[in-house]
């Protein structure tokens, strides 16, 4: 994986790690763009708060166990660990490193490190008294992994019973399981929710899980066994632990539990989980109920992101919408994919992806406004300066309002990004500071003031373009979670490593402290940030 600032700041003992997780993804196939997007949205969120000078842990991986898994290995010819051995191998860690993806731990659920911390956590729940024998029979979802309530299910014209989720026919199940009292942690789980209204976001996602705790929860089945690839149930080996509460657990296991106790302390619990709308429930009741019941602390947010929708349609593999990120990357870029989704869909939010808007956006936004600006300033610093960054002496009433709008970007872009978890809000009020900047030279005409060869001409000219290079550098400290590689190629065109330092390091809260950047930098005009695109493609 990416190398991360955490790792040379990550290791304060006592210091409790800002702990951001994504989902750990099924294996059953190759990573779509959905998968991508909620990967990226916790990189440029663990990015946000490792610039911020914060020790941060972020961590992904994949689950490998349950009847979906075996099935595709079986349709495939192998065995269940040669397929996740594969897909992981080939497919899902390459695709972190294309995408510049600087987790600190992917997690595998097949792992020993998890295997093992899984039986002594149900275990523990066993001995407890809170897992007991029973059966169960009701609507199974291979897909979801999930028992189906009646009345979660879709009917088909035909009167089939259908997964809300999948639109696939549900299997009824019948088998002898172990339950987890999950019914009891009913009462406990409101009064969390009442007391931690932020726990669950959106709002939209929060007043559904109430709504659903309200009318009563059933005890939870943690046990299969109508199948054995799963990681067997330590009193009782005929039963492999339920998918989903071995896949909950990778939150604990992967941060040390019940083996690292000072890396458990200062990482667990998370402060994000980001999880898709549609494992909503197993993440914000089943697991803060699973900690409840060991007696270990709640994670501090549950952050549902929409889903991703290409022609009306949830991108998935099975309904034929799951493009590539590849495909993307390989026309655009991998920093403007970065940029794009975060920037065109409200985190939260459904949100549709079209070939044209992304065009329409990366023309408009990245190429004109924000590269075309870094083009313009470095060739002017290098046609009037010799490309030696001159010192302002001049400056009046529209310097100050291009240092106001800076710290208007910083306080805004910081609140949204790194608190509210509003990527696109944070990316706009940085491109609004890129407009600003473009206005300020517009009105301000350098090209014009250069024909001025006085003294005062000559203290004008060096004063708007000291304004404009500076603007540039709190733009690559602001957009480097964002577009990494464009942030540092910025950085370089403006000559800031030597006086200012690796770009990583600048603290963001600093990135409007008006002056950073010195007089005497050596700017040059380095290759084009957004390439003109070539004829657009056809997804």
């Amino acid at each position: 994986m990416a190398a991360t600032g955490s790792e040379k700041q990550g290791t304060s003992e006592g210091v409790k790690a800002f702990y951001v997780s994504t989902p750990i993804y099924y294996v059953n196939d190759a990573p779509h763009l959905g998968h991508a997007y909620t990967t990226v949205a916790g990189d440029v969120l663990t990015r946000w708060h490792r610039q911020r000078g914060e020790k941060v842990w972020y961590l992904t991986g994949t689950d490998e166990h349950g009847q979906k898994i075996m099935r595709t290995a079986e349709a495939n010819g192998v065995s269940p660990q040669e397929w996740c051995d594969k897909l992981v191998e080939e497919a899902w860690k390459p695709l972190w490193e294309h995408l510049n993806i600087a987790n600190d731990d992917f997690i595998r659920t097949t792992e020993k490190r998890h295997t093992d911390r899984v039986q002594e956590f149900v275990q523990d729940l066993y001995d407890k008294g809170e897992i007991y024998k029973g059966g169960y029979e009701g609507p199974y979802c291979v897909g979801c992994e999930e028992y189906k309530l009646p009345g979660d299910l879709i009917e088909a014209e035909d009167g089939t019973k259908l997964c809300p989720v999948h639109k696939k026919p549900v299997e009824i199940l019948k088998e002898e399981n172990y339950f987890f009292k999950l019914s009891e942690y009913g009462p406990k789980l409101l009064e969390f929710y009442e007391a931690n209204p932020g726990f669950i976001q959106p709002e939209s996602a929060r007043n559904e899980v109430l709504n659903f705790v309200r009318q009563g929860l059933q005890d939870l089945s943690i046990s299969r066994s109508t199948f054995d690839w799963g990681i067997p149930v330590p009193w009782d080996e005929k039963h492999v632990i339920y998918v989903w509460v071995d896949a909950l657990l990778n939150y604990a296991t992967a941060v040390g539990y019940g083996a690292d106790q000072a890396k458990f302390d200062t990482t667990f619990p998370a402060n994000v989980h980001l999880v898709g709308k549609d494992i909503l429930r197993f993440h914000a009741i089943i697991w803060p109920a699973m900690l409840m019941a060991q007696g270990l602390p709640v994670p501090g947010r549950v952050a549902a992101n929409g889903w991703l929708m290409v022609g009306g349609e949830k991108m998935s593999k099975s309904n034929l919408t799951g493009i590539k990120p590849q495909d993307l990357t390989s026309h655009f870029g991998v920093d403007a994919y970065r940029w794009y989704f975060l920037r065109a869909i409200a985190f939260g939010q459904d949100g549709s992806f079209s070939w044209e808007d992304f065009s329409a956006r990366y023309t408009s936004e990245l190429a004109n406004d924000f590269g075309n600006l870094a083009s313009r300033v470095a060739a002017m610093v290098g046609k009037y300066f010799g490309g030696t960054l001159p010192e302002a002496t001049a400056a009046g009433d529209a310097e100050a309002a291009v240092q106001a709008g800076l710290t208007k970007a910083l306080a805004e872009a910081d609140r949204k990004i790194g608190e509210e978890l509003d990527f696109q809000g944070g990316i706009l009020a940085v491109f609004d500071f890129v407009k600003q900047v473009n206005g300020y030279i517009t009105e301000q005409e350098p090209w014009k003031v250069a024909k001025d060869e006085s003294p005062e001409g000559r203290a004008r000219l060096a004063t708007i373009l000291y304004t404009a290079a500076e603007s540039l550098r709190a733009m690559a400290v602001l957009l480097n979670p964002v577009m990494p590689e464009t942030s540092q190629k910025l950085w370089d065109s403006l000559g800031a490593e030597e006086p200012l330092g690796a770009l990583a390091d600048q603290p963001l809260q600093d990135a409007a402290d008006w002056g950073r950047l010195p007089a005497g930098a050596t700017v040059t005009k380095g290759a084009v940030l957004f390439p003109r695109l070539e004829d657009p493609k056809k997804v």
